[in-house]
């Protein structure tokens, strides 16, 4: 089990449920919109959040940022320690560092001093392009310089007194993603950051997190993750709680089946299938929805769902539990089922 640390209130590690994370796209000086933006991701299900901290007008924002985020607000740092010991001064909950670029010894001792002062912790945050070039000429770039890079820079940290890390070691190759994680989780004890770096786009970048990110948590590592998408932040969000349904890593939701469909099929499911998983998305209840292609197989194969429809050309069949409660017309199917989903979700 890995160590646990607080980012604000918020628990990571140990034990504790996996923590979603997101990162802000609106300049953080800019506070109207970056508040604007966390609360969007905060409703959608985000648990911390993650600034960009590239200039002193974003660091002292951050204050303002802190004073009304409904979560933790972590700092991202790049080559200034000036910079992370301002950020941290108005009050961030964590900072994101990679202590390779942000100067000597001394530089890593004044941010390593301001973290203490303040009992924060560290992500340390190493990819593929933040590789130290020594152990990038030992091993190439591959799951043990990266791994090696991101140890050493925690062993800097640690050699100053902190203790409270997170470790991410992302790439864009999600094979590598999942080796190097493996590899650290051997390594260390250290709460670890799971997300595949540089994903692409909302479709792509979708399947190569649920890859790379699925598979890591299926084996028992992983304490936070972040979907990178070049998207809406909030589509992070709902890709990641996708995730952690299909590996039963939440419980408190509507999981909604439907069928592929196939020659058999005589309604528009599909369209329905897409109604009620957006309607059930964000309720708080245990329960199984189906939505299913036609009337011979679908209360069958649904027999378990504590609600159900399957449909046919005239007619569509409303089931609980896999027992008959209403046979309707095509016409009124949509209605009648939304309704009932609607009772289900206790709405």
């Amino acid at each position: 089990m890995t160590k646990k640390i607080f980012v604000g209130g918020v628990p990571v590690g140990g034990g504790e449920r996996i923590k979603i994370q997101s990162m802000t796209t609106a300049k953080t000086s800019d506070v109207p919109a970056v508040l604007g933006q966390i609360n969007a991701l905060a409703n959608a299900g985000c648990d911390i959040v993650r600034v960009a901290v590239p200039d002193e007008a974003a660091a002292r924002a951050v204050r303002e940022i802190k004073a009304a985020s409904p979560v933790p607000v972590v700092a991202d740092i790049h080559f200034s320690a000036r910079l992370a010991v301002l950020a941290i001064e108005n009050g961030a909950d964590k900072v994101r560092i990679n202590p390779g670029n942000i100067g000597g010894e001394d530089k890593i001792s004044l941010v390593a001093d301001c973290v203490k002062a303040h009992h924060i912790p560290v992500r340390v945050g190493a990819n593929t392009g933040s590789i130290e070039k020594g152990f990038l000429e030992k091993y190439g770039k591959n799951e043990f310089s990266l791994v090696e890079s991101a140890l050493y820079n925690v062993g800097i940290l640690e050699k100053h007194g902190i203790s409270d890390i997170a470790i991410s070691v992302k790439a864009s190759d999600v094979p590598l993603t999942v080796r190097a994680y493996k590899l650290l989780s051997q390594r260390c004890d250290y709460p670890l950051h799971l997300g595949v770096t540089e994903a692409g786009t909302k479709e792509s970048g979708v399947v190569k997190s649920s890859i790379g990110i699925g598979a890591l948590l299926l084996d028992g590592i992983g304490d936070t993750i972040r979907v990178s998408l070049s998207a809406d932040p909030v589509e992070e969000i709902y890709a990641a709680k996708r995730i952690l349904r299909a590996l039963g890593l939440e419980d408190e939701y509507a999981d909604v089946i439907a069928c592929p469909t196939c020659g058999r099929c005589e309604w528009d499911c599909m369209a329905l299938a897409e109604k009620v998983e957006k309607r059930a998305f964000g309720a708080k209840k245990k329960c199984k929805i189906a939505v299913m292609g036609c009337i011979v197989n679908g209360p069958g194969e649904a027999a378990d769902a504590d609600l159900g429809i399957a449909g046919g050309k005239d007619a569509c069949l409303i089931f609980r539990k896999g027992k008959p409660e209403v046979k309707v017309a095509a016409e009124r199917a949509e209605e009648e089922f939304l309704k009932r989903v609607d009772g289900l979700l206790g709405r």
